[in-house]
């Protein structure tokens, strides 16, 4: 059985050493400029150096997006950013615009070129022209099917295919948005998606000056193009089968506990896979998992067929069954505690569960003591980010994570 790459988002440094930490094949990143994802941290010319000589050294891949569709006055900046990613070893750049893509292959003749979601590739003689072209890989568009998927594969057996398996989905085809622009003047094709699809809308009639008509679906309004959130986490040995090589995790915008989560989620499931084969699914833990972080109500979108139960008429901010508490920053190991550092308030008393990759996954450890770093006993831990030494004999690690229910 082959094995599938596990690509994890990642905003920056931190969450990208979180991910690799919980069992990602390989991460992709965005730059300062010229990334569908603005508003994330991202990263300089200098953490992207640093992020690739990081992200090899264990062995893994890193891949760059440079998926905006880009104006003239892109170009010149954009020719010599291809020249940077291939001169410090990026594993791929994922783009999008036919003449960024051509730009990349004259000036970067060495540079990987994945072709993004956004380029909305659907059938197989789309990849059979980019096969041609001397692309490495495509990401298909997500509103293709399983049967479709396969189809394209079984045709163009010769190339890298890689889908999305989890995480938001955006309203409007392979992610070409204009409301974004039309509301805000932000472009969602240029990296500054607002994410008005999420907002909360009413209605009238057009040159009315009557009130407001209400669009009731609970006491808080309706969400009319809030999608709902991708999880194909049931379906790994489909997709495996249709040939994908690669499956991709959305949120460069996401929470480091969000990444956390997940991730560790779909690695633990694919090891399953590994070795179980389908029986995998029967084991409930995994999606669990994906339920203790925060999520919209959970989606196959296409991957089944046609498909009208898309949307998420519920607010678009849904909590997860349990709260994050604090960071690992160092474990146990030869000592009575581990030092953490607070990021919710907890106290003396509570059960905080173990995120970790490790076989300390999921154990409990019931808080009996609590130590500031001077020594001092704390029983309420309510100081955001102080750091704290908790006493406990189940093995911690640096970056581990610590949660707890509710």
């Amino acid at each position: 059985m082959s094995r599938i790459e596990l690509l994890s988002p990642a905003g920056d440094m931190k969450k990208l050493k979180t991910a690799l930490y919980y069992g990602a094949d390989a991460v992709y990143i965005g730059g300062k400029a010229l990334s569908l994802r603005a508003l994330a941290g991202n990263f300089t010319d200098e953490e992207i150096e640093s992020a690739v000589e990081y992200t090899h050294k264990l062995g893994k891949k890193i891949y760059v997006t440079v998926n905006i569709f880009g104006r003239n006055a892109d170009i010149d900046r954009a020719g010599e950013y291809f020249k940077f990613l291939e001169k410090v070893g990026v594993d791929g750049a994922i783009i999008s615009d036919t003449g960024l893509i051509y730009l990349a292959k004259s000036v970067a003749p060495n540079l990987p070129i994945n072709i993004s979601t956004q380029a909305n590739t659907l059938n197989y003689k789309t990849v059979e022209f980019w096969r041609d072209y001397g692309v490495k890989r495509v990401i298909l568009a997500r509103e293709l099917n399983k049967d479709e998927i396969k189809e394209i594969h079984e045709k163009v057996p010769d190339i890298e295919i890689e889908t999305f398996i989890h995480g938001a989905m955006c309203i409007s085809y392979s992610g070409r948005c204009l409301l974004s622009d039309y509301r805000t003047g932000r472009s969602s094709n240029r990296g500054e998606c607002v994410q008005a699809c999420r907002w909360n809308y009413e209605i009238r009639e057009k040159g009315s000056d009557c009130d407001f008509m209400e669009m009731q679906q609970d006491e808080r309004g309706t969400y009319i193009m809030n999608s709902k959130d991708l999880n194909l986490l049931d379906y790994i040995g489909e997709l495996d089968r249709a040939g994908v090589v690669s499956f991709k995790i959305e949120g460069r915008m996401k929470s480091e506990y969000y990444l956390a989560t997940v991730v560790n989620a779909y690695r633990r499931a694919l090891d399953a896979y590994y070795g179980q084969g389908d029986d995998y699914k029967n084991n409930p833990l995994f999606q669990e998992e994906l339920k203790k972080t925060a999520h919209r109500e959970f989606t196959t979108a296409y991957f089944l067929g046609d498909n009208d139960r898309t949307v998420n008429y519920d607010d678009s901010q849904s909590k997860g069954t349990h709260k994050f508490i604090a960071n690992v920053l160092a474990g146990n190991s030869g000592s009575d505690y581990a030092l953490i550092e607070m990021r919710n308030r907890f106290k003396v008393g509570d059960i905080l569960e173990v995120l970790s990759p490790t076989d300390s996954f999921n154990k409990q450890i019931t808080v009996t003591r609590l130590e500031n770093e001077k020594g001092q006993a704390v029983e309420d831990a309510k100081i955001v980010q102080e750091k704290l030494r908790l006493y406990t004999d189940i093995p911690l690690y640096e970056g581990d994570i610590l949660r707890i229910k509710g």
